[in-house]
């Protein structure tokens, strides 16, 4: 007897201390992470007259025809192919002409060139998507 009276004193604080407590809030799954943007390769490209630094293209006529090829890979919407010739004795505009492009070879024809005057022409190649993707090449030019 004396066991099942100190069993039914005991049974009470077991079941107490037992207990389950608080519920605890659903934990939040962690925010999956955002895959990286991918970057376009930075743009390249030459100019089939380009003299080089500190050179003159002589021109033969008022025009003159140029062909801009991009070398790098083209972004996937194309880029912007600027070219503008400024006269060196007071930077007025000679020829500005843009055009948009998806193709590696760009022909643009540089007309209104005065004879003996000397030019800076300035291609600018921009991707269209990117608009800090662009890089430019500068020469200078002159009719004969």
């Amino acid at each position: 007897m004396k066991n099942a009276r100190n069993l039914l004193i005991a049974i009470p604080f077991f079941l107490l201390s037992c207990s389950k407590g608080g519920d605890s809030p659903t934990p939040t799954p962690p925010t999956p992470p955002t895959p990286p943007t991918p970057t376009e390769v930075a743009l390249a490209f030459t100019v089939n007259v380009d003299p080089g630094a500190g050179n003159i293209l002589g021109v033969v006529g008022t025009s003159q025809p140029i062909i801009v090829k991009v070398s790098s890979t083209l972004p996937s919407s194309g880029v912007t192919v600027g070219v503008t010739v400024l006269k060196d004795s007071d930077n007025t505009t000679v020829f500005n002409n843009s055009i948009s492009s998806t193709t590696a070879d760009n022909t643009i024809t540089i007309a209104g060139l005065t004879p003996g005057a000397l030019c800076t022409a300035t291609v600018v190649v921009t991707s269209k998507s990117t608009a800090t993707n662009t890089k430019a090449i500068t020469f200078k030019l002159a009719a004969k």
